[in-house]
């Protein structure tokens, strides 16, 4: 693992195939040759705002990276760290706190889309044929140059940048909150800590920091 080697922020561990990748809440990711499995080291400073929204610096920079090599793909970011192509599943971001640094995962779908139960994937291919090699340097300047934004912008100009990017205001979503429990709305936008907005029945908002999110 990166933090375990001795590396700093801006260092970068991609692989070209993945055997035992993990995504959120432990499930599994797979990464068949093709595909790109990278991550990077975030140090956290004193006056970082809060780390709970590094997802949303880590999903601009992951859709504008993927946006450069396909300008006509249809790209939109999914709370709190999906990339979609359409409406499916084409890449992932798995962020893990250790003290005050923390490792930002990217899976993408390049090449392939493997099946996940329950869950739309799509692959980049066959709307355009990418390499990892073309993606990683693209990914780690959008990385840097992101969290140098996060670090200066207003947390709510930064969750308003993010939102330009997502599934539109009122979209229909229902969210998996905790083990057997769900809860559907409206997606209402972002609170300025990077927690999901949602239109519940009668109008209410419902605050979620985390959760499973599926578009209605």
């Amino acid at each position: 693992m990166l933090r375990d080697i001795g590396a700093v922020e801006g260092d970068w561990l991609v692989a070209l195939a993945q055997e035992e990748g993990r995504g959120r809440q432990g499930r599994v990711w797979e990464a068949p040759s093709g595909n790109f499995s990278g991550s990077t080291l975030i140090q956290l400073r004193p006056g970082d705002p809060p780390p709970a929204t590094l997802s949303l610096a880590c999903g601009l920079a992951l859709i504008e990276a993927l946006a450069t090599l396909v300008p006509d793909a249809q790209l939109q970011l999914k709370w709190p760290n999906d990339l979609l192509l359409g409406h499916a599943k084409l890449a992932g971001i798995l962020l893990e706190r250790e003290g005050d640094r923390v490792v930002a995962g990217f899976g993408i779908n390049l090449a392939q889309a493997p099946a996940i139960l329950g869950r739309a994937t799509a692959a980049l291919f066959p709307v355009a044929t990418v390499a990892p090699q073309a993606v990683a340097p693209l990914l780690a300047a959008g990385v840097a140059r992101m969290l140098g934004l996060w670090r200066s912008a207003r947390p709510e100009d930064f969750a308003r940048a993010w939102l330009a990017r997502a599934h539109p205001l009122g979209t229909p979503l229902i969210v998996h909150d905790r083990p057997g429990h769900q809860i559907e709305g409206r997606f209402e936008g972002l609170e300025p800590d990077g927690a999901l907005r949602l239109r519940v029945e009668h109008g209410g908002i419902e605050i979620v920091r985390a959760g499973d999110v599926e578009l209605e």
